[in-house]
């Protein structure tokens, strides 16, 4: 009988698809045992009479109700190894009482019951071995001098070792290829939860990068420059020009304004605040317009070919990338001026180029360690199948070249 493994695994339905066989195995038993009663009455009485003979096939009767049956629908092997024993014995009396007795039909049910309950192969050769053998002796020995008898005999305990080793070995191979696919598929399903698992913590990581990233990209932006606002209201104020600070405060009210929106989306999970209800083309050149007028950066903004609809995961990523050029222009390329390109004349690319004429740097020299921002957005760019090209040198400004396919906006994270 096939062990049950854990709740809800596959190994644990086989077995309860094997309990619910076992209402075919009693039918079956059953019927074997009303055939062997009702043949042995119509045929010949042994020496003692038919008696002892329905006797032993009542006690295989009883004792298959009261300790077989249970034996097998609770899995103790012990009970079913002991009403096994008393039911061949039983069987096999009735060979030794009576030649013609008609008890082998049994055979048909007592087999497979034997292969179901023996724990390996080797088991039920053994035990249907002993078993043909002595009921080939009994017969052999109740034939005595006559030949013909001998040759049945002989022939009968063939059939039934060959019935008992054919029968035995399919019913362990067919449980055996079962329930090894129930362990497989309980492998599997392990494997996929472990994977899963992976998965969810892998998702977690690349979560924390995103929103890493968003920060980085615009809420610690918005504050360098509102730092940047303030410290030009303070120098205005120090010259006593208040026309200037009531611009520069009101410029740093409305990029704390936006700042306070792109927090809200962020903790929303949303595209920028940017994009919002616009096009990918006219963000970008509001967020030049307010470079513009936070002053120190004169930035132009031209758009080629047709704007062509990219997807939300697109135009977000190349809305970042924008944001993080231009923030490093800001930072560290001490540029006066600023070209941003936005190029739809490739049917499957996208292109953004960045310029500007700032002290520029050596991109080789500095391959590595240009920071978290140009780190951050090789990987959004790579991760979109995407190229980040950087052209440089010392004193001759900077270009950044990204070129994006359209077709993956389904397989990126807007991030």
């Amino acid at each position: 009988m096939p062990s049950s493994g854990s709740t809800g695994s596959s190994q644990t339905e086989f077995g309860q698809m094997w309990q619910r066989q076992l209402i075919w195995w009693h039918i079956w038993f059953a019927v074997g045992l009303g055939a062997s009663l009702a043949a042995t009455a119509a045929t010949p009485a042994g020496p003692r009479g038919r008696l002892p003979e329905f006797a032993l096939l009542g006690l295989v009767g009883i004792m298959y109700a009261a300790v077989g049956a249970p034996g097998v629908v609770q899995d103790r092997p012990r009970w079913s190894t002991a009403y096994l024993v008393v039911a061949w014995a039983a069987v096999l009396g009735c060979v030794a009482l009576n030649r013609d007795t008609s008890a082998p039909i049994m055979f048909f049910v007592l087999f497979p019951q034997l292969w179901s309950v023996v724990a390996a192969p080797r088991v039920g050769v053994i035990a249907s071995v002993i078993v043909v053998g002595i009921y080939g002796l009994l017969g052999w020995r109740a034939a005595g001098d006559d030949a013909d008898a001998v040759l049945r005999v002989l022939a009968s305990s063939a059939f039934s070792l060959a019935l008992s080793l054919g029968l035995g070995l399919f019913i362990v191979r067919l449980v055996h290829e079962a329930s090894s696919r129930a362990a497989t598929i309980d492998a599997l399903r392990e494997a996929q939860d472990q994977l899963a698992a992976a998965e969810r913590a892998r998702g977690v990581s690349e979560e924390r990068d995103r929103l890493s990233r968003e920060i980085h990209d615009t809420l610690a932006q918005g504050f360098t420059s509102v730092v940047s606002l303030s410290r030009a209201a303070a120098s205005a104020l120090s010259r006593g020009d208040l026309t200037v600070v009531a611009e520069r405060l009101t410029l740093i009210e409305s990029t704390a304004a936006d700042n306070l929106r792109e927090a809200r989306l962020i903790v929303a999970e949303l595209t920028p605040g940017h994009l919002q209800s616009r096009s990918l083309a006219a963000a970008l050149d509001r967020l030049c317009a307010a470079l513009r007028q936070e002053g120190g950066l004169a930035v132009t903004f031209e758009v080629s070919g047709d704007p062509t609809p990219l997807g939300g995961t697109v135009d977000v990523l190349v809305f970042r990338t924008a944001q993080e050029a231009l923030a490093n222009i800001r930072r560290h390329a001490r540029a006066t001026t600023a070209a941003m390109a936005l190029d739809y004349s490739d049917p499957g690319l996208v292109r953004l180029r960045v310029g500007d004429d700032g002290v520029g740097f050596d991109p080789e020299a500095a391959d590595g360690a240009q920071g978290f921002g140009l780190d951050g957005l090789r990987a959004r760019v790579a991760a979109a199948s995407g190229d980040v090209r950087i052209s440089s040198a010392p004193g001759r400004g900077t270009v950044l070249l990204v070129s994006i396919p359209h077709d993956v906006s389904a397989q990126v994270h807007p991030s």
